[in-house]
């Protein structure tokens, strides 16, 4: 068990670590070119069917880029194709949401004072939704209502905030908002992946055979970049959401969740705007703020009714049956759990760190490898070890966790 708990959670770390450097790769990327094409500028100077170009400077050189909105009359020798970020960023996220979600659907996943669930069902349902945001986006993108940018953004809008809602009535509020992120960023993906890079590809292939490629490609390719680029902000609020239980943990998590898709909308208006040069709209900030501030409001109201946990998992089982947990549990409750339970004593902690609740007995063992790793093998819990906890409790809880014999 021991041995397997740990390679889990570095395999966990070195997944996370991969998606974080391909996401800031991919979202680099895109605000990059965002800010590139709307910065544009037409010249006398511009080659034929050129839209646009642009002077740069960066690292101590200077960079010259003009833009095709079609294509050139010749295809380059060489092409870089925008394309993997993109791919590895959904690849690293979904390989993540099975690692943490998927293997720890019991403790992670599945909330049954939410909705009583098997692992597989609640499993089969995550697929499932993810699957159903891509389809559902890309049947309104390829509809009437694709030709009006603004009356697309409100029917998607309206659908996130449903599928906000509706999360919640399955998953734990945690996976709730970072379902939001996986249900997002997997249309994102698949922008670039079945919309895209194909367009791009048919262009390309057009001029090898000397055809003149049709702009179409180009517009559709372009519609669908920008709503990347407005639904970044949002993914990374959703990506990070697992760390903050006032985000994720209160009865109106949903409403928070489609409140900040307003707010990422809004500051990628402000720089979208900026660097197109078409004002300076400061009205946003002042509206940022309220809705920040409405979302910390709105996290001040009661908190989740989740209950007790009632029902130990199988490895919980195995851990409650040991012969030091009495002992452990008891390190736990007096050393945890004045932060970790539903009413925190300790100063300054309005909510349980990441909703962990370690004031019973049944909880603690169902997060039994959480407490071994942070407070047993690392030294990370109690932080500052603010409660005192001694070097002899530390090995208690690996000796516990590892089942070493009394």
């Amino acid at each position: 068990m021991t041995d397997t708990a740990i390679f889990w959670e570095w395999l966990s770390f070195a997944v996370r670590w991969t998606h974080v450097i391909t996401a800031i790769a991919w979202i680099g990327s895109s605000f990059y070119f965002i800010a590139l094409d709307l910065g544009l500028r037409k010249t006398p100077s511009l080659p034929p069917l050129a839209h646009g170009e642009e002077w740069q400077v960066h690292g101590g050189g200077f960079y010259h880029i003009q833009k095709y909105l079609v294509a050139p009359d010749f295809l380059p020798e060489h092409l870089t194709w925008f394309k993997w970020e993109s791919y590895f960023t959904w690849i690293s996220g979904f390989m993540l949401l099975v690692v943490v979600y998927y293997f720890g659907a019991d403790l992670f996943l599945v909330d049954r004072h939410v909705l009583d669930l098997q692992a597989w069902q609640a499993i089969l349902i995550s697929l499932g939704s993810i699957v159903l945001g891509w389809v559902l986006y890309d049947t309104l993108c390829k509809s009437p209502i694709g030709n009006s940018t603004g009356g697309l953004m409100v029917v998607l809008f309206a659908i996130l905030t449903a599928m906000s809602w509706a999360y919640t009535q399955v998953f734990t509020g945690r996976a709730a908002m970072l379902h939001m992120g996986a249900f997002t960023a997997t249309i994102m993906a698949a922008n670039v992946a079945m919309i895209i890079i194909p367009n791009q590809k048919i262009v390309v292939a057009d001029l090898k055979a000397g055809r003149v490629p049709d702009a179409k490609y180009g517009k559709i390719a372009k519609q669908r970049s920008l709503h990347n680029n407005y639904l970044t902000l949002p993914v990374i609020f959703f990506m990070l959401s697992s760390h903050y239980p006032l985000a994720f943990a209160t009865p109106w998590n949903w409403l928070i969740a489609s409140l900040i898709f307003l707010e990422g909308v809004l500051i990628r208006h402000f720089f979208n705007t900026r660097h197109g040069r078409k004002g300076n709209p400061t009205w946003v900030w002042p509206l940022v703020i309220v809705i920040f501030l409405l979302c910390a409001w709105l996290s001040s109201g009661p908190k989740l009714p989740t209950g007790a946990e009632t029902v130990p998992s199988p490895q919980a089982t195995l851990l409650m049956q040991s012969p030091h947990f009495r002992a452990a549990s008891e390190v736990v409750l007096g050393r945890c759990s004045m932060c970790h339970t539903a009413e925190p004593v300790w100063e300054g902690i309005a909510e349980a760190p990441k909703n962990v609740i370690l004031d019973n007995d049944i909880a603690i063992a169902n997060h039994g490898e959480q407490v071994a790793i942070q407070a047993g093998y690392s030294h990370a819990m109690p932080p500052g070890n603010v409660t005192d906890m001694t070097d002899d409790e530390r090995a208690l809880l690996v000796a516990w966790f590892r089942g070493d014999a009394q």
